[in-house]
């Protein structure tokens, strides 16, 4: 928050109490919490968080309307991939204990390229594709850890992938500054983000070869496999707005790559 010139003490002075955590290591926790995936998970049979999102009376995910080149879209669902702490999902997480101090990356999340420490639970699935990876750790978060409220800021956003890359070579992405005007909300991720990939121009029953899933496979299918929501738009209610009205069409990301 800081890099990014945000100051945390006015968020911290706009209330009668908040309190910060970072939840990429313990934080003010004494130990991290275990939540095992229903159904033995898709990647990992369970994933230790910091306490917070154990101790938390409501969660929310607040996420930024966009689309995402590993993931294709990433949403209320995607937006939860970074509550895995990098004192144990990083590349330079200790074999057999979590670090002290948040180091490194999440690479081996995306790769495969390593599994977390000996006192983490273990991978189910083996695969080097961050394609198949990331979609899979995603589900497996978002049905361990529910969401209780899922809210997608569409207001201000851009497209053509998660990061707002600059060079234009054949490695990178062009992006563009868009205004949809959009703001998303609902008490399941599932319903909420198959609505908001509705709203962007791509089908929510789309999976892997087919926009916005050409290199990955889908969340959506995948988090409503395990149980956690339905991606079909003839079972969701959509109050405001029809998603017709409120469509704002995305470009196909392999169609602004140069």
């Amino acid at each position: 928050m800081i890099s990014a010139g945000w100051q945390p003490k006015d968020f911290a002075n706009a209330a009668t109490r908040v309190e910060f955590e970072n939840t990429n290591f313990l934080g003010g926790g004494k130990s991290y919490t275990r939540f095992m995936v229903p159904g033995g998970g898709l990647m990992y049979a369970g994933y230790d968080l910091n306490h917070s999102y154990q101790d938390t009376d409501v969660f929310v995910s607040l996420a930024k309307l966009k689309e995402h080149r590993t993931a294709g879209v990433t949403l209320s669902m995607k937006n939860c991939f970074g509550i895995t702490p990098c004192t144990i999902y990083s590349d330079q997480a200790p074999h057999d204990e979590p670090a002290i101090v948040p180091v490194g990356f999440r690479g081996p999340m995306h790769s495969g390229s390593r599994v977390p420490p000996k006192s983490a639970p273990q991978p189910v699935a083996e695969s080097k594709d961050p394609g198949y990876r990331v979609p899979r750790i995603t589900a497996d978060l978002v049905a361990s850890r529910p969401i209780h409220l899922a809210v997608i800021d569409g207001i201000y956003t851009m497209t053509a992938g998660e990061l707002p890359y600059t060079r234009r070579n054949s490695k990178e992405w062009v992006n563009q500054a868009v205004h949809p005007g959009l703001l998303i909300a609902g008490m399941n991720c599932v319903c909420t983000d198959a609505v908001a990939a509705a709203v962007m121009g791509f089908d929510p029953m789309a999976d892997r070869g087919t926009p916005p899933f050409e290199k990955c496979d889908s969340t959506l299918r995948l988090a409503e496999s395990l149980g956690v929501g339905t991606r079909d738009l003839s079972r969701i209610e959509v109050v405001g707005t029809p998603i017709e009205k409120a469509r704002f069409r995305f470009p196909l990301m392999s169609q602004l790559a140069t």
